[in-house]
């Protein structure tokens, strides 16, 4: 199991010793959608470390669809007071669980390409809907902050006119592909959570997430990072399915979720930050090279399918300014190759 791994025990060990304000964490209960995905799930293990270590009494509450990933996930915590998962369909409203819940973490969306062009309603709905059902959740339940997990892909396409996307910009996005529906959905998000703010006075606070990897991707994403990482794994080689030139910021899961967590405690209501650092700046033929040295091999090219094509971005150069992350005291902790190589390294110690 990843969990068990003591790479990624370090790296959860890291990320629950960083400096940040832990005190405000004491006793108090999150609310997490999308809890058993690659983000959520990493959070989840920080704060059941901090509970472990510090003695924090911090509780989890855990939304996701399915629950034999959650069992799996999960299972260390299977008995453990302080957290719960329930199966839930984040575009129907939650029942009332009753309580004051602190902290509400809005994570559950489709992420990659294939569930883009499968299930592009499902894309929308879960950014819109899904997050206005959490809000109407939080505005009950006495929340202190509440958290709309934002994307690069809110910025679209780069016109032109600047080197790195800072929290302001605002690129084309073609709005009659269906892919777009996810770019769409979380900058209406944005908008929606805005609208919280001014109407109801809830206080929120938007990380927008560089294109995030590390050992808790799902099997089945399909993002080109992960084809990848399954193909390094396989020792087989790399499949590139266009020249590979596109310029794309990373970010590994550990930096993605100390920055989540320096957002939660230090970010300013309603104002976004990017969660990017320029050392995890890489074209996608470079990142393909990383990973076919790893295991031995070498980069192919091999056209798209259209199904394939339909989810794929049209975007060839988003590169991400974390410099108001920055400011609040983040840095990460790997660079691309050094994450890649830690991420096959904890995958291929499970797979043998």
């Amino acid at each position: 199991m990843v969990f068990s791994n003591p790479l990624y025990i370090d790296d959860v060990k890291h990320t629950a010793s960083l400096n940040l304000e832990w005190d405000k964490l004491n006793g108090k209960t999150f609310l997490i959608s999308g809890a058993s995905g690659l983000i959520g799930s990493f959070l989840a293990d920080v704060l059941m470390m901090r509970n472990a270590l510090h003695n924090q009494c911090i509780k989890i509450h855990a939304l996701g669809r399915n629950i034999e990933s959650a069992k799996k996930k999960f299972r260390d915590y299977a008995d453990d007071d302080n957290f719960t998962f329930t199966v839930h369909d984040i575009n129907k409203p939650l029942e009332d669980f009753g309580g004051v819940y602190d902290f509400v973490i809005h994570l559950a969306s489709n992420t990659h390409p294939l569930a883009y062009s499968s299930d592009p309603v499902g894309t929308v709905t879960a950014n819109i809907i899904g997050l206005n059902n959490l809000l109407e959740f939080a505005r009950g339940h006495e929340t202190e902050r509440f958290m709309f997990a934002s994307s690069v892909e809110v910025y679209g396409e780069n016109r032109g006119d600047t080197e790195y996307f800072s929290e302001d910009y605002c690129g084309k996005i073609d709005i009659s592909r269906a892919r777009s529906g996810y770019c769409e959905a979380k900058r209406c998000g944005e908008t929606l959570c805005q609208s919280y703010i001014q109407q109801y006075g809830i206080n929120v606070v938007i990380p927008r997430f560089a294109r995030t990897y590390g050992p808790t991707m799902g099997m089945a994403d399909s993002k080109a990072i992960a084809q990848f990482l399954r193909k390094g794994l396989a020792h087989e080689d790399i499949v590139l399915k266009s020249e590979g030139t596109q310029l794309f910021s990373y970010s590994y899961v550990a930096d993605a979720v100390s920055g989540l967590l320096t957002v939660l405690m230090r970010g300013e209501n309603g104002r976004a930050y990017n969660i990017a650092d320029s050392e995890s700046d890489i074209t996608l033929k470079e990142l393909a090279g990383i990973i076919a040295g790893y295991s031995g091999r070498k980069v192919v090219f091999e056209l798209p399918d259209e199904n394939e094509r339909r989810g794929y971005s049209s975007a060839t150069r988003a590169v991400m300014d974390s410099s108001r992350l920055k400011s609040l005291g983040w840095s990460s902790r790997y660079d691309i190759k050094t994450g890649i190589t830690r991420t096959l390294d904890i995958l291929s110690a499970i797979s043998l």
